[in-house]
């Protein structure tokens, strides 16, 4: 079975376990990838009913936001991988230069070796399997790390990883700080992580030590903005539907509208008639409808309420923590709510007078993971793909690019470093491995 490592363990032993699997040979087949992604397959199928109860546990989520956004998505995933994997594996030929010739080129790509994985709390599945399953399509052998502060997805990954893939190329570490303060000092091949940069340059600071490359998947204010002219009806469903997802704890949901022109006043009714649409008059009695993971985050959450005016929302309470969907207009600029990733369901609007002026106010901060706008001018999609920086653009549709696994996913600056999902989920656990290959005679 998968080692789950108790505190009275060594985790240096079980790396070092599992490097002599990964010296040995035994994870670079195809047939061995490809059947640790059956196995990956079949525990999410056979397994969903306990999972959907650990994620119900630990962030309330529905069974409906659990398939769709956890469990199947990781499905789509593993089988787009499957589909693929040999052909992404197989190696590219080279042009060779006229001087060289007669010669042969290719690049081939090799697993890197031992992988650590460190995932979050908001999505703990998906976001602790989805880098698992791109490091065992590569090659590697791997340490997952899942969030402390999601326990019952946490307990479930490890009890479940040992019944169906290889444990002599899996390690799970349950724990805290100390446990992942200790998997740090490690050296491995890569680190992922995903989280808050705080931490993100902790495990980057980590990874200068021993000269591993890191990938850094982390968040920040990802903007909509709003031109005048849209259907605001439909704006405001698919706004409200991406940002009160898992109740606002989605590092891709919009942060913050930008409202050009006279387009606030009437997104801000719709808004308030999507909500209603989404959760009913009670979203505390919605079972679609979230908690926040903890009480630190409930309180952090809570104190943005007097940011602006309430248009919709502001209930809360502290013993369920249950924070309603909020929608916040006439919202100052340098309110606390605008100066770090909100990471939950208060949406503040942000009147802008025209698209210049949305341009100049996104680039003044840092870089955000996503950047949807709602136009439908394309000089203006073209200028903000051209004139600002970001993870990831999406017009119309905020969220689900992130569900299409041939587009890379990942930030850009203060975002994050690296990308993955698809063939770039090879490349981040790969070396591309250049060949020149001469007659001597």
């Amino acid at each position: 079975m998968v080692k789950a490592v108790r505190p009275s363990e060594s985790i240096g032993s079980v790396v070092a376990g599992l490097r002599r699997t990964f010296a040995s040979g035994r994870t670079k087949p195809l047939a061995w990838r490809l059947g640790q992604l059956a196995a990956l397959r079949a525990l999410l199928t056979e397994q969903g009913e306990v999972l959907r109860e650990a994620l119900h546990a630990d962030l309330g989520k529905s069974p409906t936001e659990a398939d769709r956004y956890e469990i199947g998505y990781m499905i789509g995933e593993i089988d787009h991988t499957v589909r693929h994997l040999e052909q992404w594996l197989a190696p590219k030929p080279a042009a060779v230069l006229d001087r060289f010739l007669p010669a042969r080129a290719r690049v081939v790509r090799e697993p890197l070796g031992v992988v650590l994985v460190i995932a979050p709390w908001n999505y703990p599945l998906q976001l602790a399997l989805t880098p698992l399953m791109g490091a065992l399509a590569a090659g590697n052998a791997v340490v997952v790390k899942p969030s402390e502060l999601a326990p019952a997805t946490s307990a479930a990954i490890a009890r479940l990883l040992p019944r169906y893939l290889d444990p002599q190329a899996v390690g799970v570490v349950e724990g805290g700080v100390p446990e992942t303060t200790a998997l740090l000092e490690q050296r491995f091949e890569h680190i992922f992580y995903t989280g808050n940069g705080t931490v993100g340059r902790i495990v980057l600071a980590a990874g200068v030590k021993h000269l591993t490359p890191v990938t850094l998947e982390l968040g920040g204010k990802s903007p909509a903005v709003v031109e005048p002219g849209v259907d605001l009806a439909a704006t405001a469903r698919r706004i409200a539907a991406g940002k009160f997802l898992n109740a606002g704890q989605t590092c891709v949901a919009p942060d913050y509208v930008l409202a050009i022109g006279d387009t606030a006043a009437g997104l801000e009714a719709e808004l308030s008639g999507a909500v209603t649409a989404l959760y009913g008059n009670d979203p505390a009695t919605s079972p679609e409808y979230g908690r926040i993971i903890n009480e630190r985050h409930f309180d952090r959450l809570a104190a943005l309420l007097t940011d602006g005016r309430i248009v919709t929302g502001g209930d809360h309470d502290r013993s369920s923590r249950y924070l309603a969907p909020t929608v916040l207009a006439d919202v100052a600029p340098d309110a606390p709510v605008m100066r770090a990733e909100i990471f939950g369901p208060v949406l503040p609007i942000i009147k802008v007078p025209d698209l210049d002026a949305a341009i100049a106010f996104i680039n003044d901060r840092d870089k955000p993971l996503a950047l949807y706008a709602f136009t439908e001018s394309e000089p203006t999609k073209r200028r903000l793909i051209e004139e600002t920086s970001s993870g990831a653009v999406a017009f119309g549709l905020p969220v689900s690019h992130l569900a299409l696994p041939e587009l890379p996913f990942g930030g850009v600056g203060e975002s994050g470093m690296g990308r993955y999902h698809g063939e770039y989920s090879i490349d981040t656990f790969s070396h591309s491995k250049g060949v020149l290959d001469k007659p001597i005679s």
